[in-house]
Formats: structure tokens, C-alpha cells, sequence
């Protein structure tokens, strides 16, 4: 067992839907940051943090979702 198979899925999930799409109004961060991160306007280390923390449970999710899919392939 690896440590992508210890992260429970509810909580990848609920992190996703919460965290990562945290504030629902006018519009999730997690957007605004990577559009900026693709116009190249993202510089402060206040916009790397934010990426970061509201990134990482949709990217966990998707790793997980990876792992598990190669898995059940091999």
C-alpha cells in the first residue's frame, strides 16, 4: 500500500468540491489563479500559496484516480 491509497476518496472529494472550488463567488480561486497563472500575471507569493492549497485536493483526486485506473489496467 502506497501513500495515495491511504487518502481516503471522501475526503479527496470533499476537499475538491470545498476547498478547491473555495469562494463559490464571484469566482472559485482556483480558476482565477490559473488563468492568471496562464496570462502570466501570477507573481506574489500570496497567488503561489493560493494555487497551491486550493490546487492540491483536485490534483490528489486526479492522481488517485490515475494510480487506481493504471492499477486496475496492469
Amino acid at each position: 500500500m502506497n501513500w495515495i491509497d491511504a487518502l481516503p476518496w471522501s475526503l479527496l472529494i470533499i476537499g475538491s468540491l470545498t476547498l478547491g472550488l473555495a469562494p463559490f463567488f464571484p469566482e472559485p480561486h482556483l480558476i482565477e489563479k490559473l488563468r492568471m497563472l496562464g496570462n502570466g500575471e501570477l507573481k506574489a507569493p500570496l497567488d503561489w500559496f493560493d494555487l497551491f492549497m486550493h490546487g492540491a485536493p483536485p490534483f490528489l483526486l486526479i492522481v488517485k484516480l490515475a494510480a487506481t485506473g493504471l492499477r486496475q489496467v496492469a
